[in-house]
């Protein structure tokens, strides 16, 4: 039985952006952060000069984030320097130090195909006691993002004290479930939303929007 619950915004991440066109749209269907993504080896990464041009087609109040794996310190400096975002998104092996070197508050992935995923909460929080929550992903340590497979929901740890982001697999179809089934922080979605890598599909993400808002104001 999912626990008692009142009515509640879940946050919407549009991720893997590539055209200023989708990010325009992506804000005004309601998407709460556009997230850019400079993982190397990553179909969707963009340098931060695209990234930048891009930025500035934002709505207000929408947040820029901006996605790395194991880059170098020097990359992600140029990145924070270049295009400003408000969030950083973490999915390597980056300790707390590293990460919240920046400047910037910072979500750490936790691959929920590895061994992270089975730690307690409690080891988590004081494993990356500066995160500002944790988004909870379907690949593997090492992995990638973006894969369009989901996880065992169950596999969320009880307990965990900061805001967490579900992530991996997320599709319309499949997004009210999710919501249901873990009454996230927020929701993170790439492929689910598009026609290819990195090219958004604006019926996609209307109807996924659509069905976030579904949930959220749905009583059992």
């Amino acid at each position: 039985m999912n626990p008692p619950r009142t009515l509640f915004r879940t946050r919407i991440k549009f991720c893997g952006f590539t055209r200023p066109g989708d990010v325009r749209l992506a804000c005004e269907l309601g998407a709460d952060a556009i997230g850019f993504v400079f993982a190397s080896g990553s179909s969707r990464r963009v340098a931060a000069e695209e990234a930048r041009a891009m930025r500035q087609a934002l709505a207000p109040l929408v947040d820029a984030v901006a996605l790395f794996s194991d880059n170098p310190v020097d990359e992600v400096r140029e990145v924070v320097r270049q295009v400003r975002p408000s969030l950083l998104q973490f999915h390597g092996n980056e300790d707390d130090a590293f990460c919240r070197g920046f400047g910037v508050p910072y979500l750490k992935a936790i691959p929920m195909g590895g061994e992270l995923a089975d730690q307690h909460p409690s080891a988590l929080h004081m494993r990356y006691p500066g995160a500002a929550g944790f988004l909870f992903d379907s690949h593997a340590r090492g992995g990638s993002g973006g894969s369009g497979k989901t996880f065992d929901w169950k596999r969320i740890p009880v307990g965990v004290q900061k805001p967490f982001v579900l992530a991996g697999g997320i599709t319309p179809d499949n997004v009210f479930e999710a919501i249901q089934a873990t009454l996230p922080w927020g929701v993170d979605v790439s492929s689910g939303i598009e026609s290819a890598p990195g090219l958004k599909d604006g019926d996609k993400m209307r109807h996924f929007v659509e069905e976030v808002r579904r949930a959220d104001c749905h009583v059992d």
